[in-house]
């Protein structure tokens, strides 16, 4: 593996794993590891045979955020890289579709958390330390921490790690929204694999319509998620999914569901 990481990708069933790979930095993100996160996301998005994906670090720790020095250039010239109709790992560009499933363990700083709340669901292991610390270093959060703390953690609870820079534990994590499972360190891929393997038993269709329902809502308010919820409800009716959905109730088993 190069000095500048890497990101890994394995596919099981429906679901694609995507590993953070540089733990010899505690996994400290270069711009060459967020060009394979960008990758790894759109081919998530574009491959209609995934339905979830699972982020985790390799190693003993999330990540501990971005290499700085390698950054410095890229942030004075303000380059996001998000026009060229890639997905956005942090959500600020296109968005995903489907749904992420985290796992963070260990030191999980400022990108790390950016990260897993731009995903859906997070499982941090009980080690985690969790920081967003960009004040102490002479900038602010940009890749969505100071939208994302406010909407899952409330103003007080989001002000008073953001504007400390403070290290907190996976119990207030979950306390305040943040995670949605604490598990024993060492467990927590395994219970992200769980779910999303939960989450693929559901209509992949179904499951995605749910998520940009919920996305619209917090994007562009209740009217207009009401006003998609009649039109969206018909589309999905009309597929070969919603026969097996009616099929599989009437026999009592299990759906089997194409994505069609």
């Amino acid at each position: 593996m190069s000095a500048e990481g890497r990101i890994t990708t394995e596919v099981q069933g429906r679901i694609l794993l995507m590993g953070i790979d540089r733990p010899a930095k505690m996994n400290g993100f270069t711009p060459e590891m967020m060009d394979g996160l960008v990758e790894a996301f759109t081919r998530l998005d574009d491959d209609a045979d995934l339905w979830c994906g699972v982020l985790f670090g390799h190693g003993d720790h999330f990540t501990a955020g971005l290499d700085l020095p390698r950054w410095h250039e890229r942030m004075r010239s303000g380059e996001r890289r998000r026009g060229t109709g890639a997905v956005d790992p942090t959500a600020l560009g296109r968005k995903c579709t489907k749904p992420i499933v985290t796992a963070v363990q260990g030191v999980t700083y400022t990108l790390g958390i950016e990260l897993m709340l731009a995903g859906d669901i997070v499982v941090a292991a009980d080690d985690c330390r969790f920081s967003q610390l960009e004040p102490l270093r002479g900038i602010h959060a940009a890749g969505g921490a100071t939208i994302r703390f406010v909407q899952r953690g409330g103003w007080g609870n989001a002000m008073y790690h953001l504007l400390t820079s403070d290290v907190f534990d996976s119990a207030e994590a979950l306390r305040i929204g943040l995670v949605q499972e604490v598990v024993p360190a060492g467990t927590q891929l395994d219970r992200a694999m769980e779910l999303a393997t939960v989450i693929c038993e559901g209509a992949p269709l179904a499951v995605q319509a749910t998520k940009a329902s919920s996305m619209r809502f917090v994007e562009e308010g209740e009217a207009a998620a009401v006003a998609a919820l009649g039109p969206k409800q018909a589309e999905l009716a009309a597929t070969d999914d919603a026969a097996e959905g009616v099929a599989s109730f009437v026999e009592r088993r299990k759906g089997h569901f194409k994505g069609c």
